[in-house]
């Protein structure tokens, strides 16, 4: 017996430090997460016109509080940015005063601070959470290994990084459905308690999709059909889900929105339902062939390309693996199988399934990681992963992002604008230094960076006007009280829009100073020989990833192949 008691303290000891060893890796790895999607936040801080209802909501939150109840009789409506552009459809703005009520304590503490960035901050962190519980949950059902290739493949993916901190419907609901995801995941246990944690789930996704993405009741059903289908959750348990969620999410959006709206009663998702689906005016905004989810937006959404062409496709080939493989994918396929006949498709609507894709891709890396010393293919294989793996990780840190924060001009243009003031207001070349300054906001530039966060308050002085109507923009007394114009530059050669045409033509005698042109990246395109390209795209994005020294280098190697 002391043999045997000797013999098995060290062990025990041993075990216990390899625990905690991989419990310390594995934190470290998933604060990549929260670390990535700030680093995106700040290179990339401005927002464009999908993000301008909930973005303008947090700001005149923060600024006034909600009306006083569904019929305001003092409410003063041009303090609130919905009231002025409303949108097609309404929208519910329970996103914004979350994170209005979240932002005050910080607000609270430095009165200074940049109020969008923190907004943005904490939604993207919300969602960081939500991928770091998830990677737990992989753990715990399928173990280490496998939640450590869930996240180096996650954190490899830009679009859903560079989207995290973003305030879209989209991605206020996903914290929600990870959340749900993750309640989904198989227990190493079953237990009784499964059917509770089951139910959860589901009724978290119909209040997600009650308040944010109406789309998500097609993930509730398909999710559902597969649960019940394979007999881990009966029909009651799936009734009293549904009603809970629904019950939570309508009692939530009606009155919070009828209030934020001052229309009573009002569901938002209801609305915006009738109005894309039942009457199809999304098709307004485009259309893509029933296959674009599948061969275009769920890979570009993935990136890493080996990751759908052999991580999968291990998963499913293994016996071990091929059961929660399907688990993860069969209901989020089927979703966007049929999500794909609406004709309207952008790839953020699916957005809410790439964890379990991401997931069951990584059940089939880690098997060929376990697997490594038994056979050449996976050997192989796993240094095939790694490698594209990092790779893609620096192509969307070092390449991606800063070529998509150079498209957010109109948000660079007035922080310029707002600072060109301020100098020439210290050295008084104006001389009317206490006079209102009058600013013309173009539509471009509201909807590539503009926000209330970004105006001056009207304390200050400082007037914001976004007319829209082209009569009134034909007189010139409209353009004649603007001390600055700010408008998109449509071309090299003469930087006009519709905006400066209009102004131009209404003041053909007036000399207007042109301050500052902020360029954007639009994309790459090859170009024939001779043709004329200035590759001031190129530079600010080079300048941004490796400094001046590289941006010589550029412009020598564009002077030798010129030369030649």
């Amino acid at each position: 017996m002391l043999k045997g008691e000797v013999r098995e303290a060290p062990d025990l000891r041993i075990h216990t430090l390899l625990g905690c060893t991989m419990g310390y890796t594995f934190t470290i790895i998933a604060l990549l997460f929260p670390a990535l999607i700030l680093l995106h936040l700040l290179v990339a801080p401005y927002t464009k016109v999908e993000e301008s209802f909930h973005v303008q909501a947090v700001h005149d939150i923060l600024a006034n509080g909600l009306p006083n109840g569904f019929n305001d009789l003092n409410l003063d409506r041009a303090n609130y940015d919905h009231f002025s552009f409303p949108g097609a459809v309404p929208r519910s703005a329970i996103g914004a005063v979350a994170l209005a009520m979240l932002s005050k304590p910080v607000i609270w503490l430095n009165e200074g601070i940049n109020r969008q960035l923190i907004a943005r901050a904490i939604l993207g962190l919300l969602n960081a959470s939500s991928l770091v519980v998830y990677a737990r949950g992989l753990r715990r059902s399928f173990g280490q290994p496998a939640a450590i290739w869930y996240i180096l493949f996650q954190a490899s993916q830009f679009h859903l990084i560079f989207y995290a901190s973003r305030p879209l419907s989209n991605m206020f609901a996903f914290s929600m459905t990870t959340l749900a995801m993750c309640l989904l995941l198989p227990s190493p246990s079953p237990t009784s308690q499964d059917q509770k944690q089951y139910s959860l789930a589901l009724a978290l996704l119909t209040t997600a999709g009650v308040i944010f993405r109406s789309e998500l009741a097609l993930l509730v059903g398909t999710q559902t059909l597969f649960l019940l289908a394979t007999r881990r959750i009966n029909l009651q348990h799936t009734i009293i889900a549904g009603l809970i969620g629904l019950t939570i999410g309508l009692t939530l959006t009606i009155y919070l929105d009828s209030t934020f709206w001052q229309r009573f009663p009002l569901w938002p998702e209801f609305e915006a339902f009738r109005f894309n689906v039942l009457a199809g005016q999304s098709s307004e905004w485009g259309t893509e062939p029933w296959s674009f989810y599948f061969l275009n937006a769920l890979p570009r959404l993935l990136f890493n390309p080996l990751s759908y062409l052999l991580a999968i496709p291990i998963a499913l080939r293994q016996p071990a693996t091929r059961s929660p493989a399907l688990a993860l994918l069969i209901p989020a396929l089927s979703f966007v199988a049929i999500y794909s006949f609406q004709p309207h498709k952008e790839w953020r609507f699916v957005v809410y399934i790439i964890p379990s894709l991401t997931a069951a891709a990584a059940l089939g890396a880690a098997y060929l990681w376990t697997h490594r010393s038994r056979s050449v293919f996976a050997r192989l294989a796993t240094h095939a992963l790694a490698i594209s793996t990092f790779a893609v990780f620096c192509l969307s840190n070092f390449m991606l992002l800063p070529a998509s924060a150079a498209n957010y001009p109109g948000g660079q243009a007035l922080d310029a604008m707002h600072y060109q003031h301020s100098i020439l207001r210290e050295t008084d070349l104006h001389g009317k230094t206490n006079a209102p300054v009058n600013v013309y906001l173009g539509n471009l530039a509201c909807q590539t960076g503009v926000t209330r966060f970004l105006q001056q308050p009207p304390s200050s002085g400082w007037v914001y006007d976004k007319t829209e109507d082209k009569t009134v923009k034909s007189i010139s007394g409209f353009w004649d009280r603007f001390d600055y114009v700010v408008v998109e530059a449509d071309n090299e050669a003469g930087f006009m829009d519709a905006d400066e045409t209009s102004l131009r033509r209404a003041l053909p005698a007036s000399e207007w100073e042109r301050v500052l042109v902020v360029d954007s990246f639009a994309g790459i395109s090859v170009l024939k020989p001779g043709s004329p390209a200035t590759g001031t795209a190129e530079r600010r994005v080079i300048g941004t990833v490796a400094g001046a020294r590289a941006v010589d280098l550029f412009e020598g190697l564009r002077d030798v192949e010129a030369g030649e």
